[in-house]
């Protein structure tokens, strides 16, 4: 690596601070990834990493990964520790944080036919909420997701870490809900919505074939386009003084019941 870089007025620093912020991240098309575990991963995804920024309190112990991130044709920069902490996003103290282009996934490359499970989420806000959806779908086989007019991106650096980096190797893309939709009529996809008032319970629900499972916000649900004759309304009983759950919560509950009802 290159002489270190002490200076917090740096030009490549300053760029990459800016990358917390949305207007920013959407400018560069760059995000920030924050963590070993989630770096690998991307790695392991070919996700196009820019720049490494390496804490010199760590270089030893970053080795193996810097030099795997040099053969991918990543810079990697040396900063002191001063200057790392202005990058980090977290308190993690990995010692590592890249820049990365965020992959540029549509409908197009999510499963158009067979026996899929797609989950669809829409409007979600927090970054976090994104990633817990994410894990969960992984871990439950879930063949890919559709965030549905989301209100953030979806490769925020919260998101990337609340994914622990799975983010970049299941088939995710945003949408609007009418193409959302309009897609899933299209492959044949029958709908089921997560409702406080669906009429179905969600262990009585189909979801052992081609299927998609739609959630809403936790203030106000889905939209009214999720409501016709094309869909399915779906409960998940409530039996305390709450009338709903967090939507990474319920996301979870009924990716796995899609998983139980295929391997019975």
């Amino acid at each position: 690596m290159r002489e270190t870089i002490t200076s917090l007025q740096n030009t490549r620093v300053k760029a990459a601070v800016r990358l917390r912020e949305r207007r920013a991240r959407q400018q560069q098309n760059l995000t920030l990834i924050d963590g070993i575990r989630e770096i690998e991963r991307a790695l392991s995804a070919g996700v196009d990493i820019q720049q490494a920024f390496v804490s010199e309190e760590h270089q030893l112990d970053l080795e193996a990964l810097v030099n795997r991130l040099d053969q991918h044709g990543a810079e990697p920069v040396l900063v002191t520790a001063r200057v790392f902490e202005k990058i980090a996003f977290g308190n993690r103290g990995e010692g590592i944080v890249v820049t990365a282009s965020p992959p540029q996934r549509s409908l197009a490359d999510l499963p158009q036919a067979g026996d899929a499970v797609i989950g669809v989420v829409e409007a979600v806000e927090k970054p976090g909420n994104i990633g817990a959806i994410v894990r969960s779908a992984d871990a439950a086989g879930v063949s890919g997701l559709i965030f549905a007019d989301p209100r953030t991106d979806l490769y925020n650096p919260n998101a990337i870490r609340s994914s622990l980096g799975v983010i970049f190797s299941i088939p995710v893309c945003a949408a609007t809900t009418i193409e959302a939709k309009s897609w899933l009529l299209e492959t044949k996809t029958q709908i089921y919505v997560a409702r406080v008032d669906g009429a179905v319970d969600y262990t009585t629900a189909n979801l052992s074939e081609r299927a998609a499972i739609v959630l809403g916000s936790e203030a106000n649900g889905v939209s009214e386009a999720w409501r016709d004759d094309a869909v399915s309304g779906i409960k998940l009983p409530m039996l305390g003084m709450g009338d709903s759950l967090n939507v990474s919560v319920t996301a979870g509950i009924l990716f796995y019941e899609a998983l139980r009802q295929r391997t019975r």
